[in-house]
């Protein structure tokens, strides 16, 4: 794979340097984990189509994509339930 240069403020270049060190990585191994980490918007509409077929094949059903956007945030509901929970017992306890 081939080389290139990216240009950056110094400060930047500084703050990805120390980041390599302490990881004990080179700058481009670092930019590289840094990269992969982060899909594009491609990428995420992709998993979201393939867990949305997923979803489809286990359910047994054909349920579209207007109905998964409008599907509550099963997710985001059960870490406000946690969050609430942990707030009342931390209240309870002092």
């Amino acid at each position: 794979m081939a080389n290139t240069t990216i240009q950056v403020p110094r400060e930047t270049r500084d703050h990805l340097a120390a980041l390599a060190a302490e990881r004990g990585l080179t700058l481009g191994q670092l930019v590289q984990q840094l990269a992969e980490r982060e899909p594009t918007q491609a990428q995420i509409a992709e998993r979201l189509r393939a867990d949305r077929d997923a979803a489809r094949r286990n359910m047994g059903t054909d349920v579209s994509d207007e109905e998964f956007d409008a599907a509550p945030d099963v997710l985001g509901n059960i870490y406000r339930i946690a969050a609430e929970k942990i707030r009342t017992a931390r209240g309870s306890a002092a």
